[in-house]
């Protein structure tokens, strides 16, 4: 008897945010005293330190104003007073470089100076946040909360108003004003403020990362168009003429009665060097069609051939169109530039058909002749309406350029029954053409 082994429950769903890990992350950050310098404008550029100047005039002015208030109304002795304003100016220092620091560094100055205020109290004195070191402390909160979590912000002030509610329950003088509704107020604002500005600042990084990425990719376009433009007019223009050398080369010889020996080695020669040209043109040609380095445009990385074509048939089977396959004669190795150009037109057919004849059915035909690559892609006519298609229309032109840089011949037109079909011809041997590209009667 076999024991059935059940899975483990999975544990129940957490909302994002409200998670254990979440609040235990955010209490680990409040005891991370890292370097988290405070980040300068990104423009305009000369304004660009003036967050740092303001802050360092406010640790100056806060320092003083806590100085005065603790000598006058507070009557703490001068040394201790001084001591603790330079302890509340510093932390507002402190946190543009170490704002976690700095908070704690403030909560400990405010600390320090309600442990050591007189007693008793004057009238209608606020304990234990003194009126100039409550909106002291702000700055401090407004600074942590321009460069951490809002999590982390929620914890600061929790963390602050905690120490004024316990400060309150446990220690609070006779007659004392009570400032927990106040710091409530001045370190809740000052959070959401920091919130806001830093979620401000992200959302202009966020914006000036995608307008540099809309710009590499609008430069990379107008390259890829570029090397297409300067690729058609190699094609047009540089491998036409060499295919006419290689043919007045080969044909030279016929036209003049008994030529020398030497003059057909010459003229042999010449052939020679032009199919060369032509398939080092291809290798060039393909290299500027190619949109990076890893694509299968590269000679330097396997090419796709008719072994694929299976594979390929499958892929577009499963887009939902029928497709049958027929093979003729002996199948036999192709040459790296045969064998990829067949597999290039067969997938942009079958795509032509995918675009422009949803619901027909499509048959691919391939028959290995003595010298040539015979290939017929037919559909039938589309048995529902073809989406619009955006693009710029260069398939049909791209297989003709295909065949036409290996000698072959490519056709494609309307057939009787509403459908459409491409042919090909491909010389088995792209050193020995058999002749000049079809036109067509649509453009894809």
């Amino acid at each position: 008897m076999t024991q059935q082994i059940r899975p483990p429950a999975e544990p129940p769903h957490r909302a994002p945010g409200l998670g254990d890990s979440t609040w235990r992350a955010a209490v680990r950050e409040l005891f991370t005293l890292r370097r988290d310098p405070l980040p300068p404008l990104s423009r305009p550029r000369w304004l660009a330190r003036l967050p740092h100047a303001v802050v360092l005039l406010a640790a100056g002015f806060f320092g003083l104003f806590t100085a005065t208030e603790l000598f006058g109304p507070y009557q703490i002795s001068g040394d201790l007073a001084f001591f603790q304003a330079v302890l509340t100016g510093l932390a507002i220092g402190l946190a543009l470089y170490r704002p976690i620091a700095a908070w704690w560094l403030g909560l400990l100055a405010a600390a320090l100076i309600a442990w050591t205020i007189p007693l008793p109290l004057p009238p209608d004195a606020t304990w234990p946040w003194t009126p100039g070191g409550l909106f002291a402390f702000a700055p401090l909160v407004l600074l942590v909360a321009l460069r951490v979590p809002p999590r982390v912000t929620i914890a600061v002030v929790g963390v602050s108003l905690g120490y004024t509610a316990l400060a309150e329950a446990l220690f609070k003088p006779e007659h004392s004003q009570s400032t927990l509704v106040g710091a409530g107020v001045v370190f809740g604002f000052s959070g959401l403020l920091g919130y806001a500005l830093r979620a401000l600042r992200l959302a202009r990084g966020k914006l000036v990362e995608q307008e540099t990425l809309t710009e590499e990719e609008r430069a990379r376009r107008t390259l890829l168009e570029e090397r297409s433009r300067i690729a058609r007019e190699l094609h047009d223009v540089v491998a036409h003429h060499m295919s006419v050398i290689s043919i007045q080369a080969q044909v030279a010889p016929h036209l003049v009665e008994n030529p020398s020996e030497e003059l057909k080695e010459n003229l042999a020669g010449i052939r020679e060097n032009a199919l060369e040209a032509l398939t080092e043109l291809r290798r060039v040609l393909g290299v500027l069609r190619s949109e990076d380095p890893d694509d299968p445009a590269d000679p330097h990385h396997p090419q796709p051939t008719l072994a694929e074509l299976d594979g390929l048939v499958d892929n577009v089977r499963g887009a939902g169109l029928e497709v049958t396959t027929e093979i003729a004669g002996v199948r036999r190795p192709l040459t790296s530039g045969v064998g990829l150009t067949a597999y290039r037109i067969v997938q942009e057919a079958l795509s032509n058909c995918l675009r422009h004849a949803p619901g027909s059915q499509v048959e691919v035909g391939i028959a290995y002749g003595p010298h040539d690559l015979h290939l017929c892609i037919a559909n039938t006519a589309p048995t529902r309406p073809a989406p619009s298609s955006p693009g710029a229309g260069h398939g049909l032109l791209g297989m003709r350029e295909r065949a036409g840089m290996l000698g072959g011949e490519l056709a494609a037109g309307l057939r009787p029954d509403g459908g459409y079909e491409v042919s090909a011809v491909l010389p088995m041997d792209p050193r020995h053409p058999t002749g000049g590209s079809a036109p067509d009667t649509k453009k894809d």
